[in-house]
């Protein structure tokens, strides 16, 4: 019960390796608000879960949907002890000369304009009460680019670069700020990684990753409630792999 009596809002939350953090998070003793595009799904995570998860719609890109989950949140709790900024989107692999300019702000705008937004809207409270701590979601395509993923690789690339200033920013505040750094996992965003989801392109992309295997939900987890705890009480600016050795 690392984070009994925590509240938490995970974007992104209904699926993938935002499921996953929901799911730690839940039985580690937190209040959780999942905040995804897709309700329905979120839902029915929040019914598995039980009563201390709350869902809530909307687009992490747009401010006025920011402005109303971070109400919302206030509302429900009083306090916003941790925020996972972990909605995020990529474009198909592709020559980044042929991204096209609306998928390319569509990428900006989920996966770097949301953790501004969030920041704009929450930092202020987390600042008010000396304490708070915000995990970004980011990749290994941020630390180790892959080709054919040129704008994508650039957001996550942003989002370890933001953390560490927002780190050094805010440390004075007592709001510590820390990202984690996935390989590809078994998520709704797999297939548009690897641009086709065969078993061919499976076994090319797990023979890159020393342990084996993908990120899991539950890996994700795991190092989450670890980052957002008290027993990560001196930790800020990390930006910590979690990708089987990816990145050696």
């Amino acid at each position: 019960m690392r984070l009994q009596g925590k509240t938490a809002i995970v974007t992104g939350g209904a699926s993938g390796f935002g499921a996953g953090i929901v799911r730690k998070f839940v039985a580690e003793g937190a209040r959780v608000m999942i905040v995804d595009l897709n309700t329905a799904l979120a839902d029915e995570l929040a019914a598995e879960l039980g009563a201390g998860v709350l869902v809530r719609g909307g687009d992490v890109s747009r401010d006025a949907d920011v402005a109303g989950l971070t109400s919302a949140a206030v509302d429900a709790w009083g306090d916003i002890d941790i925020l996972v900024n972990n909605a995020g989107i990529t474009h198909l692999p592709a020559p980044m000369e042929e991204i096209g300019e609306e998928e390319f702000d569509r990428v900006f705008a989920v996966n770097a304009k949301s953790v501004y937004l969030t920041a704009r809207h929450i930092v202020p409270l987390m600042k008010a009460r000396g304490q708070g701590a915000i995990l970004n979601i980011a990749s290994t395509a941020g630390v180790s680019p892959r080709p054919r993923l040129s704008w994508y690789n650039a957001s996550k690339g942003w989002m370890n670069t933001a953390t560490r200033a927002m780190a050094v920013e805010l440390a004075p505040e007592g709001v510590r700020v820390n990202a984690l750094n996935p390989v590809a996992g078994e998520t709704p965003l797999l297939k548009r990684f690897l641009g086709e989801d065969t078993p061919e392109m499976r076994a090319r992309f797990l023979s890159t990753i020393p342990l084996g295997r993908f990120s899991t939900p539950e890996d994700m987890g795991n190092a989450a409630a670890y980052l957002c705890s008290d027993e990560a009480a001196m930790i800020t600016g990390v930006c910590m792999e979690v990708d089987g050795g990816r990145c050696i």
